[in-house]
């Protein structure tokens, strides 16, 4: 971890105790190795099911970080598969844990934010967990798609302040609102540029 020299702001940001969810932008696998090495908390992470089960070398490595990480794997494909997702992370919440998930649901593309799913809003609102918006830097190019081994370059992270939603998070309309100011702060956080559609 030291050769990538992280430099880290605003951890102070994470609380100590209780439920929290990590809400971060998605460049590079490595995101969910980096982060959660610097987080004084155990990180969670609601990951993939793919990432446990994808075939050859890659896939067996994969495998084994992610169980090394203490990562849960879910199903994320739709209907009631996201809804079981849905509800891992709620358990876990309502045990404290700290729990990190990318809201763009995948890795970006092209460097762009994309739009966020809105289950990350009704496990805040559901839970009351404090939100911490996350942005990371430079992984990308540490890790790019398909690269096993990494690049030596130094990765940097942004922690943004605590977020708590409430409202009726059955209403959709709610959960769309919060997800929006959730993203738009990851945007401010990270500079990248946001695609809201």
């Amino acid at each position: 971890m030291f050769i990538f020299r992280p430099k880290v702001t605003g951890l102070r940001h994470v609380p100590s105790n209780g439920p929290v969810i990590i809400a971060s932008n998605h460049l590079s696998f490595s995101d969910s190795i980096f982060m959660p090495l610097v987080v004084p908390r155990n990180v969670t992470f609601l990951a993939k099911s793919e990432y446990f089960t994808s075939p050859g070398l890659k896939g067996f490595i994969k495998k084994i970080t992610f169980i090394a990480l203490g990562q849960v794997p879910v199903d994320r494909s739709g209907g009631k598969r996201s809804e079981a997702a849905i509800l891992t992370g709620l358990r876990l919440l309502r045990e404290n844990h700290c729990v990190g998930i990318y809201p763009e649901g995948t890795r970006s593309p092209d460097g762009r934010l994309y739009k966020g799913r809105t289950g990350i809003a009704r496990m805040a609102i559901e839970s009351g967990a404090a939100v911490i918006p996350v942005a990371m830097f430079n992984t990308a190019e540490i890790q790019p798609t398909g690269q096993v081994v990494p690049k030596v370059r130094r990765v940097e992270m942004v922690f943004g302040e605590p977020i708590y939603f409430s409202g009726d998070s059955t209403d959709q309309a709610v959960l769309r609102s919060a997800t929006n100011q959730l993203m738009e702060k990851i945007a401010e956080l990270s500079k990248q540029e946001y695609v809201p559609n």
